[in-house]
């Protein structure tokens, strides 16, 4: 895949010696949505800066869309790239439409394209042009401002888009909307992001890949799912909080609250077998197989209980096992579904059929609300 910014060996060093970024090397991939996180300090921001040259680099190379930033026109390098700071900085004397309107005046598009950008960019964002146009920032709410915010930094459509905190001041609701409409927006467009944020919540649940940064160092650059399974150092364990993957059941593997051996029978086996069965397993279900392994249907112990003296095998009360989850589901996916359950249960199935395991409102309750000691030897819920 093609890279859209590349650092090589990136440093930022201050006349009095300090060192905020030290070293840095890491591709940000076409279309991806990277996001900067560390404690105070890090070095998060002035990583994201170096970017459009709000804060030159000291040493290493710096690409963007295959070119050396070093090499380019300062002016021209930042009306390429869409910027958008947690304060939103809108001109307050400006209307809406003049406010996005800027980047694409400063670079010379006409009136009408201007226009008709300016209008399908407020649609994009969820405001009215008719209503919220002609208004000025003032009287705007905090999350319609930084739509607009938003609207400003897609104007002259570029393909890198530098984020810094932009949610963070709003409530947790408006932010929490915007969230989504701007991963709508993002995946819609296809845009390249780069995203500072001090909140893993907002990191795990806006980025394709997390970097993990500590005294100007990158200590991991990975998926949300291999940073909560796999974290490679122990302060990057310790910032993402051990317990944070059970809060976030679409990162957590099925597999991880599924049983994997559940209780199961064939279906040329007689009722009498089955009640034998059910009551070894202590079960008032059983998931019929064939030979292979390969899931068939469901038999009740209600059903069976009350047709066992007219049935000869179980195959005759068998009914479809619906849902069924893949091996590859998600516990947020079993979350869902097992609503859906007439039996309170979901097998889980390999891409062959074949039974993998079971989830039972029992063991997604065991996993999702049990209570983890943390590090203190305390409780968390």
């Amino acid at each position: 895949m093609e890279s859209m910014v590349e650092f090589v060996n990136v440093s930022k060093t201050y006349k009095n010696g300090f060192q905020p970024v030290k070293s840095l090397s890491f591709r940000v991939q076409r279309g991806e949505f990277l996001v900067l996180i560390g404690p105070s300090g890090c070095g998060k921001t002035t990583t994201l800066k170096m970017i459009n040259r709000l804060i030159p680099h000291t040493s290493g190379t710096i690409t963007v869309n295959g070119k050396n930033i070093a090499k380019q026109n300062t002016v021209e390098l930042r009306r390429n790239i869409g910027y958008v700071i947690q304060q939103i900085g809108l001109f307050p004397h400006y209307t809406i439409e003049d406010n996005i309107a800027l980047v694409p005046a400063l670079k010379g598009w006409d009136r009408r394209k201007i226009r008709q950008r300016v209008e399908e960019l407020l649609h994009l964002v969820g405001l009215d042009p008719a209503v919220f146009a002609k208004r000025y920032p003032k009287e705007l709410s905090g999350g319609q401002q930084q739509r607009v915010g938003v609207a400003r930094a897609m104007a002259a459509d570029p393909e890198l888009v530098l984020m810094d905190e932009p949610f963070g001041a709003l409530d947790p609701i408006t932010r929490e909307q915007l969230q989504d409409e701007f991963l709508r927006l993002q995946k819609e467009l296809g845009k390249t992001v780069i995203f500072v944020t001090h909140d893993m919540d907002e990191a795990i649940r806006m980025g394709d890949r997390i970097a993990i940064l500590k005294d100007g160092e990158l200590l991991q650059l990975d998926t949300p799912e291999r940073l909560l399974t796999h974290p490679v150092h122990g302060f990057v364990e310790q910032f993402i909080g051990k317990n944070r993957i059970f809060q976030n059941p679409e990162l957590l593997p099925v597999t991880e609250v599924m049983r994997s051996d559940p209780a199961t029978i064939y279906p040329h086996r007689s009722p009498e077998r089955a009640i034998t069965y059910m009551r070894q397993r202590r079960t008032d279900t059983l998931l019929c197989i064939d030979e292979q392994g390969k899931l068939l249907g469901i038999i009740s112990g209600y059903d069976l209980q009350g047709d066992s003296a007219r049935i000869r095998t179980v195959s005759e009360i068998m009914k479809p096992a619906e849902p069924v989850l893949p091996i590859d589901a998600t516990a947020k996916d079993a979350l869902v579904k097992i609503s859906e359950s007439r039996f309170g249960v979901i097998p889980i199935v390999n891409e062959h059929g074949k039974l993998s395991g079971i989830v039972t409102r029992g063991s997604l309750i065991s996993v999702l609300a049990g209570r983890w000691k943390d590090e203190e030897g305390g409780v968390v819920s």
